[in-house]
């Protein structure tokens, strides 16, 4: 069953649900009414009933009208107004007679208590009957035919029930179209993501009516989806564009060096060993290309297991004592942040080989590290103004740098190491020459 039907149905149960507890109590409380009129009627009749002839009473001559009749006793109920019926009157007079019309059995009637109120069937006639103390003393039984009330019951039960099922199937006609209405957006929404597996064209754009609601929502959120598996596609063809752009350089200098090793024997042994040495420069150039590639290609985000809680200023301190020469100095504070030991490793490596590779011979790198922050300082040339927001893009080189060696890729490693920790990285001309490259890093322990 689609949605559609579902959200239809369970408003169709709903408002028969309403409705049958609504005709159940409407039905009910007619029935007490009417019932009650009848009782009230039958308990009005008990006064006005008059003993016209008895061997108790003054002799009177018996009525052509009487409503009950024994050996010597008559009783006369009076006239209903506007031709009603009147009713029906049974006793047990002082001498223990059972005198009238038969509404109850001899022993029901000797049995029954007074105040009693019952329902009787009398040769298919269903009575209302109310026994209660007689003009002469004893038991009276007054009766009235409950015919009107229950056909008024009948009509008012077929009433009900076709008010009930015309309700029933004008909620589930609203339901439905209601339902079609409040899920067309999903519908489109549907239709786009449909159209998106089978072109795998992520321009597509879900449109927002701009009510703000839950539908509204959800398709700002798959735009928001396609947005970014838009971006991430775009990036992976330009990272594989940028690759094929930067491995064709070395993998033509190596293919022109085995090319003249091939000769090898028309060369002189010093030209040949200053061939060998190229070819391993640029196969290490490719191997550092390759390993960058790779972790550009991962997104940088660290594996659950590799989660932990990484005192950031020991990790500096062991990144820095891996450089020779003591070209690092590094001031740090206690400083807790959490995330994976080895990515932020590689991070703050790469910021100390920038540092390195640009500063001259004999100065040192300057290292602060305080509250999640790395702060990289060099005394080499700078970065001017119009390359600072490129510093961090992927084969991105200066115009003054780019006969330095690299791959073009260690700095945006640190900016994507740091987005996926939450963090940043930003760069910045230092006073007095040079650059300061920051590594910024939501932190648990700033200072202790």
């Amino acid at each position: 069953m689609t949605l559609t039907r579902r959200m239809a149905a369970g408003a169709a149960a709903a408002v028969a649900f309403a409705v049958v507890l609504a005709s159940v109590i409407v039905y009910l409380e007619t029935r007490h009414v009417l019932r009650a009129q009848v009782d009230d009627g039958l308990r009005g009749l008990v006064p006005r009933v008059k003993v016209m002839h008895s061997s108790f009473a003054p002799q009177t001559p018996a009525p052509a009208t009487a409503g009950a009749a024994g050996k010597g006793t008559v009783f006369r109920l009076p006239d209903a107004k506007f031709g009603g019926a009147s009713g029906t009157v049974q006793a047990i007079a002082p001498d223990g007679e059972v005198v009238g019309k038969s509404i109850l059995s001899d022993s029901a009637l000797r049995a029954a208590k007074r105040g009693t109120l019952v329902d009787i069937s009398r040769d298919g006639t269903h009575l209302r009957a109310f026994v209660t103390n007689g003009p002469l003393g004893d038991k009276l039984v007054v009766a009235r035919p409950l015919t009107e009330v229950d056909g008024s019951l009948k009509r008012l039960r077929i009433i009900l029930l076709l008010v009930g099922l015309g309700g029933i199937g004008l909620a589930g006609g609203l339901g439905l179209a209601v339902a079609r209405g409040a899920i067309a957006p999903v519908r489109r929404l549907t239709a786009e993501a449909e159209h998106v597996a089978v072109t795998n064209d992520l321009s597509r754009r879900m449109p927002s009516d701009g009510d703000g609601d839950e539908i509204d929502r959800l398709g700002a959120a798959f735009n928001t989806m396609l947005a970014a598996l838009e971006r991430s596609r775009e990036a992976q063809r330009q990272l594989v564009a940028d690759a094929s752009h930067e491995l064709r350089t070395p993998l033509t200098s190596i293919r022109t060096n085995i090319e003249i090793l091939g000769r090898a024997k028309e060369l002189p042994e010093a030209e040949r060993a200053e061939v060998v040495a190229a070819a391993s420069t640029q196969l290490e150039e490719l191997t550092l290309l390759m390993g960058d590639l790779v972790d550009m290609a991962r997104d940088g985000r660290p594996a659950p297991d590799e989660v932990e809680d990484v005192r950031l200023d020991e990790l500096v301190q062991e990144s820095a004592s891996r450089i020779n020469g003591g070209r690092v100095a590094v001031d740090s504070e206690p400083s807790l942040v959490r995330g994976s030991r080895t990515r932020l490793a590689r991070a703050v490596s790469n910021l100390l080989d920038n540092a390195i590779k640009y500063s001259p011979d004999g100065s040192v790198v300057e290292v602060t590290v305080r509250g999640g922050e790395v702060a990289v300082r060099d005394h080499g040339p700078g970065i001017a103004p119009d390359d600072l927001p490129h510093v961090f893009d992927r084969f991105y080189r200066a115009p003054s740098a780019r006969s330095t060696p690299g791959s073009g890729l260690g700095l945006a490693i640190v900016r994507q190491v740091a987005e996926a920790h939450q963090g940043s990285a930003v760069a910045e001309s230092a006073e007095g020459g040079g650059a300061r490259l920051r590594l910024r890093l939501p932190t648990l322990l700033s200072d202790s």
